[in-house]
């Protein structure tokens, strides 16, 4: 049989889930609505919303999931947070984020208008395969490599760039939050 004291947690231990769950909905709802925003200036300024340069709010994602991390062990100090809490607190903030981000782009476009913001993404990455491939030389060209490339463009759609705005999210996020986790975790 354990001592009573074993038997109670402490209280910073007894409501770090708590906090943990708090934490990851402040932290992730920001990343989340950081990646629309940035998305909608995008778009307001004329620019393609779903091209590379939302990448750059992407990047923000991994560091709110370790500034979160950093927190969590701040909050729980002098009480060690450990691997399991930091891991936890940083895949929560970087799948909330990577929802909403995901959700943003289909929200962007019901509201902005499907057939314009696909047309344009599609016409800049048609631009950027064709300067790709211009830039390789003869021997190694493949032609219909090159044609797959170019109807698989064509095909894109408004599901697709969500599902690509998801994952890029998520692993970006998860490639800096897990070592993180672990680097906070004592």
């Amino acid at each position: 049989m354990k001592p009573a004291s074993q038997l109670t947690p402490s209280p910073a231990a007894a409501g770090s889930s708590d906090l943990v769950g708090r934490m990851a909905l402040r932290f992730g709802v920001a990343g989340g609505l950081l990646c629309a925003s940035w998305m909608l200036g995008l778009y307001a300024t004329g620019n393609n919303p779903f091209g590379p340069k939302v990448m750059l709010a992407q990047l923000v994602v991994p560091l709110l999931a370790v500034a979160a991390e950093w927190r969590l062990r701040q909050r729980l100090a002098p009480e060690k947070p450990g691997i399991g809490r930091q891991l936890t607190l940083g895949g929560l903030v970087v799948l909330l984020a990577a929802l909403i981000s995901a959700s943003s782009v289909v929200g962007l476009a019901s509201g902005a208008g499907e057939k314009k913001l696909v047309d344009l993404n599609r016409r800049e990455a048609r631009e950027i395969t064709l300067a790709e491939l211009s830039a390789r030389p003869k021997q190694d060209r493949n032609s219909t490599l090159e044609q797959q490339q170019l109807a698989k463009i064509a095909q894109l759609s408004i599901a697709d760039f969500a599902i690509s705005n998801f994952t890029v999210t998520l692993l970006f996020g998860l490639a800096l939050a897990v070592p993180g986790g672990i680097f906070f975790r004592e």
